[in-house]
Order: structure tokens, then C-alpha cells, then sequence
């Protein structure tokens, strides 16, 4: 089956399920096991041969992170509620407790993949003449070379810890690494306990002295133990064992808060010390001092995992080295469009000429950077607006911001002081950009703003002209170069006004009373939401084609599967690209025979929201609706959020979304994982004689549609025709 002929292929025939009540909970799938299945496919991702070998690392090196974050907030939310006695079911029936024994299993199971991954990673790499040695394998040069290594670049960070009275057992934080030692002295054979914190802020694996062509590194664990002697004199080591530490990483902040940058500021140092959700420990560790260990951080024999392998999986990234290019993807830079070349590289120029949706990362999210700093530049802008949720810790935006403002332009900025993990950060971008005399406002105590806007308002003769940039990601420059996701650039007034709008929401707490091309949660984003599902049902209904494509991370929300049931019963034909977790189950008789659902898992994480209804036209129309957004479709983000959904109205636009990127992502093949009904994932074979279709190998040969240039777009591949 070729790309183009997939987006005719036939839905699957749908599967009988009798013992499943249509319409009880189990119509659900359990959002947690979801999401687990979805770090089992990046675990898989690790096993795939046709992923370069260090790439392969790095994936295995992503699932452990992010298990250590499921683990510190979702895991530690459900045994908060489950110690709280609370017995509440989820959407899909199953209680707080009932739900820990379940992810106990899989996860535990998921570990033990990992390990065997792992092994069979290091054996390839040994075969590449990269080696992770252990300390039996070092040699008289190893040790000599070690000795530097430990006295000029660890020995100053260590912090050598007794147990004893006169000794308390010390925090351990969050991810916290130990060594936990019994010691006996040499002299009189007195015992002795001890922990030695293995540092953070040294790398987790020390080059050692290789060939020429060769790689070979030590964990920081084995050096420690080899350089006891020098720690802790006059001792020998009896016996040892190394274990890890993961807190409760949720924040709690008080609803009245004075300060709200204050009291996240005390937040984050309560997170510090939150309770142990997880402790893992090497194998064989001697009962009386694990038994300390876990008296100390009182954790439960539950919470306890024993790995036989390597603790902390995730340090593995920094194996993962420029220094063997032909293990890794081969290099790609992102595109310039060349419209914006086309005007010498002047933004605002572009985007007057035509809206330009940008692809990101195979467009470069350089362009949204350069948009900021030309404006603040410009001596014709007069204001910026610009919500930020995450952004990286040297932050060009930030920088053009605080330029802009120091310039005299009027600059507000929206940051998100809850952007979890990124909180401290926007902290201290918070004090940076009222410093250079900017306007900062946090949004609201009891909504996240996720939203991703900027508004550039310029003076053009006696008017002024407002240019929009709405996005999909982050304004993040390091993630957008893995993150997948979309950039729209528009001087339409209608969407500069709607922007507009919502700025003044965010500062001034005032609801927009009416918006043209735009919804917002938590207000009219889920409702008109829903409402375009249910039109789309009244289209099949009619007998008119009826169609719906989406594209997001999350489909959760009960009320917005519950829709699509229904259109699907009404015989609307919907295909859902979800990278993550989905609470739907697709291909059920009489409940959602006419939904399919995929995952796509490959060289770049798919984060783009994009939602495409027929209209009564099917897909792809050049009268279909077509939206962007930076909503999943969560209750979080629903609800508990301010997020933007954005009507598309420019043909080019239109057709670039709904005839090369979500074309291209239903053609996928090389990447993508079907959804069963049971919530399973399962690889689709590729038929013999026939080549897997690879989108993110498309989207890096091939230009988008709206940033071409004077070349026209023309000679630019679609994957299907706009019909008349």
C-alpha cells in the first residue's frame, strides 16, 4: 500500500465486543496504562534496527526520564488519594488503589525491558568500540589517568556522610543517586555505616584512555568505590549496594496567595522535600543496611524496586556523543522559507504578503525568534505582547523582550509561573524582564495559561498594524528543535484583534466578549469543540460526506470521546493521530467502528495540535474547517487552562495542513503504532516489495506550502489533491 492509497484504504472491520457495557466506564481506557504504553513504544523505538545505535540509546535514556517524572507526579497524586482513603473511580471505573497495583506491575515489567535493553545495546556498542567498562577491567594506565580525574574533578564535590548519633541520616532529594556503605576500620574492626551522595554536577560517566577510533568510560560509581580508601581512611568497604531516590514532585500552592511569585518560590522548596514515591536499589544490596535506608526515607517494601543492572538509566544520554556522527541521525538543519529570503530576511514584510505557517523543527524556529528581535529593533513597533510558558534558561525571546523594553516600547509579558519543572526558571525570567522595565503578569492563581501568542503592534503611516504569532510549542528554542509543531504568522486584523483580547483577559481578568476567529478555554474552546463534532454527525446523517482528522499528545476527556462515539455511530469517518496517551477505544461494534486511531513514535517527539472537520465536503476540501490549537484534548486543558484554538482561513494554509502535514501523518508507516481496541499498540508490517512511508523524512526533503517563496508552490508535494 502506497502513502496516497492509505487515505482511501478501508477502516478495519470493527471487533464484537459483548462483555463490554457501551456505556459504562469500561468504554474508557485508564489514562495511566495509556501512557505507559506509550513509554513501552519509545522503550521499543530503542530495539528498532533502523534507528542509528546511539540514537537508540538516547531513546532508552528518554523512557527512564520519563518514567521518573510519571512516577513524581501522576504515581504520587494516585497514593496521595489512595492514603486519603479516597475510593473515587477514574473515568474508566478503577479506584486510586486499584490503579497503583496496576501501574506496579507494568512499570516493574517495563524496568526489567529496559535492563535487557540495555545489555543488548552495550554489547552493539562494544562491537562499535564504545566500551563502559567496570572497575575489573581497568588497567595500571586506567587507574593513573582515574587519579587525576578523581583529585581535579570530583573529590571537591563529595560530601563523605557517617551514620551514627552524632550523625543523622541526611536528605536525600529528589533523584538523588547514593552509594550506601558498611564500612569496618582496619584497625580494631569497627563497624562503621556511611552514604556518599554521588554528585549531580558531575558527569555520570568518566572518559577513560582509549585507541584512536575508540570510546571507553567508567560510571562515576565505580570510581567512588575504588577511592573509598581515600575517603573514608583506615576503612575497608564490607559490603555495598547504590540506590535512588523519587519524591513527590507536585506543587501545592495556597489559592490566596499575596505574591503569587513568593509563594512559588516556598512551593518549590516544599517539592525539595516531598515524600518518596519510588526507591530503586542495585541488586544484592545486605539486608540490615537497606533496611536502614528505607526506616530513614520511609518508604514502603511496595515502593522499593531492586534492578538488576544499572540505577539511573537516564544519565545514558550522555553516552550518546558527536563524536561517532555515523551512529547518530544523519545531520539535518532546518529550512529558512524562502519567502522570508525572498524579502531579505524582513519578517514583517513576509508575513504581509501572504500568512505563513511554519513546520517546525524542519522550518527553523529561528523565525520566531527574529520576528521578536526585529520588532524590538524596529523603531516603528511601539508594543509586544507575549505569553511564555517554557523557554530555554538563556532565552533569545527573553532577550528580545528585555531589549525592546529597555528601548522604551511598551512590552507585556505573560509568564506562567506553574509550567511544571520550569517553574524556577520563569521565576527568575519574571525578575529579569521587569528589571529591563517590561510589564509581567502571571495570568490567573487557579488557571494555567498555556496559550502560545505574540502580538507585534506596528505603526504603517497614520495606522497601526498588528502582526500574530500563533503556536502549537513552547517558545523554546532547544525543544523546537526536536518538538514538531506549527508557527502561524498573520497581519490579519481579525486574529491580531482576537489576540488582543486575550492579552487583555490574561492582565485584566476581563472575558472577551466576543472573538472572530478564535476560542479560548477555559470559556468557548471545549463548546465549540464539541458542538463542530456534533455538526459533523449531522453531516453523515444528511447522507454528505462527513470526516474528521486530529492530531494532539492526549485524548482524554470523557465528554469529547463521548462525541466521537457518537459521530462515529452517526457514521462520521475520524482518524486520530495521538503521540501519547488516549482514553478512547477505536474499532469497537457500535461504539466506535468508524474511528481509527495511531501513534507516531520516530527521530522527532509529534507535538502539534491540528483538528480538521469535513463540513460536509469529507477530507481534504478546500471548504473544510481547519483549526490549530494548543490544546490536548485533557480535562486540564479544557477546563483548567487558558488555551487557543485558531480557525485557519487562508487557502494555502489550509491545504498545507489537510493535504501534506496530516496527509503525510495518516500515510505514515515507518513510525506509527495502530491502536487496538484492548488499548494495545501493535507496529503495522510493511507488505513485501513495498517501501515504509517515513513522514518526518518527507517533511525534511520537503518544503511547506505557505513559506514558498517567488517559486510558487507549485512543485511542492502534496500527498492528496484540495478537490473543487
Amino acid at each position: 500500500m502506497t502513502h496516497a492509497d492509505f487515505l482511501q484504504a478501508p477502516f478495519a472491520d470493527a471487533v464484537a465486543m459483548p462483555d463490554l457495557d457501551l456505556t459504562g466506564p469500561g468504554r474508557f481506557f485508564n489514562r495511566e496504562l495509556s501512557w505507559l504504553g506509550f513509554n513501552w513504544r519509545v522503550v521499543e523505538e530503542a530495539q528498532n534496527p533502523r534507528v542509528p545505535l546511539l540514537e537508540r540509546l538516547r531513546f532508552l535514556s528518554i523512557s527512564a526520564n520519563n518514567l521518573d517524572e510519571f512516577y513524581t507526579v501522576r504515581v504520587a497524586g494516585l497514593r496521595e488519594l489512595a492514603q486519603a482513603g479516597n475510593t473515587t473511580p477514574a473515568a474508566d471505573g478503577l479506584t486510586p488503589a486499584e490503579q497503583l497495583v496496576l501501574i506496579n506491575q507494568d512499570a516493574r515489567r517495563l524496568m526489567q525491558t529496559q535492563q535487557a535493553v540495555l545489555a543488548s545495546l552495550m554489547k552493539e556498542m562494544d562491537a562499535e568500540n564504545i566500551m563502559l567498562e567496570r572497575a575489573a577491567d581497568l588497567d595500571s594506565d586506567d587507574l593513573l589517568a582515574l587519579d587525576d580525574v578523581f583529585l581535579n574533578k570530583v573529590f571537591a564535590v563529595l560530601s563523605p556522610l557517617a551514620i551514627d548519633p552524632a550523625h543523622p541520616f541526611p536528605f536525600i532529594p529528589n533523584t538523588g543517586y547514593v552509594l550506601a556503605l558498611q564500612l569496618e576500620r582496619i584497625a580494631d574492626k569497627r563497624p562503621l555505616q556511611a552514604l556518599l551522595p554521588i554528585p549531580a554536577q558531575v558527569d555520570r560517566f568518566v572518559a577513560l584512555p582509549a585507541p584512536a577510533g575508540s570510546l571507553r568510560y567508567l560510571p562515576l560509581e565505580d570510581l567512588l568505590l575504588l577511592k573509598i580508601p581515600d575517603l573514608f581512611p583506615g576503612y575497608k568497604v564490607k559490603s555495598h549496594f547504590e540506590f535512588r531516590v523519587l519524591r513527590d514532585s507536585d506543587l501545592e500552592v495556597e489559592d490566596e496567595a499575596e505574591d503569587l511569585v513568593r509563594e512559588f518560590e516556598v512551593a518549590l522548596k516544599r517539592r525539595r522535600r516531598g515524600e518518596v514515591v519510588r526507591l530503586t536499589h542495585s541488586a544484592g544490596a545486605p539486608e540490615k543496611l537497606k533496611a536502614v535506608v528505607m526506616a530513614e526515607l520511609a518508604v514502603s517494601p511496595r515502593d522499593v524496586i531492586e534492578i538488576d543492572g544499572m540505577i539511573g538509566i537516564d544519565d545514558l544520554a550522555e553516552l550518546v556523543t558527536d563524536a561517532r556522527p555515523d551512529l547518530l541521525w544523519p545531520q539535518f538543519t532546518p529550512r529558512i522559507p524562502e519567502r522570508v529570503s525572498d524579502h531579505d530576511g524582513d519578517m514583517f514584510a513576509a508575513i504581509r504578503s501572504k500568512d505563513m505557517l511554519l513546520h517546525h523543527p524542519y522550518e527553523t524556529f529561528d523565525m520566531v525568534v527574529r520576528f521578536l528581535s526585529q520588532a524590538a529593533r524596529d523603531p516603528d513597533v511601539v508594543a509586544i505582547k507575549q505569553t511564555l510558558y517554557r523557554t530555554s534558561r538563556d532565552s533569545p525571546i527573553v532577550e528580545a523582550l528585555c531589549e525592546a523594553a529597555e528601548d522604551g516600547k511598551s512590552v507585556t509579558a505573560l509568564v506562567e509561573l506553574k509550567a511544571r519543572f520550569d517553574e524556577a526558571a520563569n521565576i527568575r525570567q519574571s525578575r529579569r524582564l521587569e528589571r529591563a522595565g517590561a510589564h509581567v503578569v502571571y495570568g490567573f492563581i487557579d488557571l494555567k495559561t498555556h496559550a502560545k501568542i505574540s502580538t507585534v503592534v506596528r505603526r504603517e503611516g497614520d495606522q497601526l498594524v498588528t502582526y500574530t504569532h500563533y503556536g502549537t510549542g513552547n517558545y523554546h528554542p532547544i525543544t523546537a528543535r526536536i518538538y514538531t509543531d506549527l508557527s502561524l504568522f498573520t497581519c490579519d486584523s481579525a486574529l491580531g484583534r482576537d489576540a488582543t483580547k486575550v492579552f487583555n483577559y490574561l492582565s485584566g481578568y476581563a472575558q472577551p466578549a466576543k472573538l472572530d476567529n478564535l476560542a479560548i478555554s477555559p470559556t468557548t474552546l471545549k463548546p465549540k469543540l464539541l458542538a463542530m463534532i456534533a455538526a459533523e454527525a449531522d453531516h453523515a446523517r444528511a447522507g454528505k460526506p462527513a470526516e474528521i482528522w486530529a492530531k494532539m499528545n492526549s485524548v482524554i476527556d470523557d465528554e469529547v470521546i463521548d462525541a466521537l462515539y457518537a459521530a462515529s455511530q452517526a457514521g462520521v469517518k475520524i482518524s486520530l493521530i495521538i503521540r501519547g496517551i488516549c482514553g478512547l477505544r477505536p474499532g469497537i461494534k457500535g461504539l466506535s467502528e468508524n474511528i481509527r486511531v495511531k501513534s507516531i513514535v520516530g527521530r522527532f517527539l509529534e507535538h502539534s495540535r491540528i483538528v480538521c472537520f469535513g463540513n460536509g465536503y469529507g477530507l481534504p476540501h478546500k471548504k473544510a474547517r481547519v483549526f490549530i490549537s494548543s490544546a490536548d484534548w485533557m480535562g486540564r486543558n479544557l477546563n483548567r487552562r487558558v488555551e487557543t484554538l485558531v480557525e485557519i482561513e487562508n487557502a494555502t494554509v489550509k491545504a498545507q495542513i489537510t493535504s501534506q502535514i496530516m496527509a503525510a501523518n495518516l500515510a505514515d508507516t515507518a513510525q506509527s503504532w495502530v491502536m487496538a481496541p484492548n488499548g494495545s499498540f501493535t507496529r503495522p508490517p510493511t507488505p513485501e516489495g513495498q517501501f515504509a512511508f517515513n513522514c518526518h523524512r518527507f517533511f525534511m526533503e520537503n518544503p511547506s506550502l505557505s513559506g514558498r517563496g517567488s517559486a510558487g508552490a507549485s512543485d511542492v508535494p502534496k500527498l492528496t489533491h484540495t478537490e473543487d
